[in-house]
């Protein structure tokens, strides 16, 4: 199975639609890969926080709807990162908010496959946590090859009882698409091996790169085996990093070294 993280690098001055143009164009460069995967908040910016409510899109707003093209044009099932959801049916979340941290899969036809509303917000009660909702669902999903993925976003990785419980529902990798800083980027490059280590999962993890909002971005995505060997990792600048992965190393994996039996709780 191919795997294309799409390490995007942007800035303050880059415009929306050519932002949405670049990426789509870079998605459809993937033509033969079977995974692609792109940042998180790529398109509101993911420190952007003052952009967010401004750049917010329904699920069938200009970004997923070119998104759908490229992941069409290219024959791939595309992660698109997420957007800031603003749903146009008017909903409103449990804290009286309107906007999600949504991320939304795309089948090689176009067509939407999964989407996944981030659950732990990052901020402290400022950020995230302010202006958008938790999502509350585990979302996996079953790609080509036998491959079942476990949806998560960013700073749902420092929560390991997420990935416990998509492992429980047959997790075999975890896509994780994210706007991690530079400043903490040895955090996301430990709990990157982490989660597959004790999952004995595939990780396909795809940063952001570049500098925008006044924050350094960490890069280093990465695809990381199930017995936590670092496949392979991108560096601090925009990228995209291409990697060919066995999903047989799964069952290999938790054969060879059947930890998940020996699970008491």
């Amino acid at each position: 199975m191919r795997i294309a993280l799409i390490q995007l690098a942007y800035g303050d001055a880059e415009s929306l639609p050519d932002r949405v143009e670049r990426v789509a164009a870079l998605v459809r460069a993937q033509a033969g890969a079977e995974l692609v995967v792109l940042p998180e908040l790529w398109s509101a910016g993911g420190f952007s926080y003052r952009e967010w409510d401004e750049r917010s899109q329904d699920i069938a707003g200009p970004v997923v709807t070119a998104l759908a093209a490229a992941a069409r044009d290219a024959g791939v099932w595309l992660h698109g990162g997420s957007i800031a959801e603003h749903p146009d049916s008017g909903e409103i979340g449990v804290e009286g908010k309107s906007l999600w941290n949504t991320s939304v899969v795309f089948a090689p036809d176009g067509e939407v496959a999964a989407t996944y509303r981030k659950i732990h917000r990052f901020g402290f009660a400022g950020g995230e946590p302010k202006l958008m909702e938790a999502g509350t669902d585990l979302v996996l999903l079953d790609l080509p090859d036998g491959v079942r993925a476990g949806l998560s976003t960013c700073y749902d990785l420092r929560f390991p009882e997420l990935y416990r419980a998509q492992l429980d529902e047959g997790a075999t990798a975890f896509v994780i698409p994210a706007a991690w800083p530079m400043a903490r980027v040895e955090a996301w490059r430990l709990l990157l091996q982490a989660r597959a280590i004790e999952d004995q999962c595939f990780v396909f993890a795809c940063n952001t790169a570049g500098t925008h909002a006044g924050t350094q971005m960490g890069g280093h995505s990465a695809v990381i085996a199930p017995t936590g060997e670092v496949l392979a990792e991108a560096g601090a600048d925009e990228q995209v990093l291409t990697v060919d992965v066995d999903p047989a190393t799964v069952a290999q994996t938790r054969e060879a070294f059947p930890v998940l039996a020996d699970r008491r709780l």
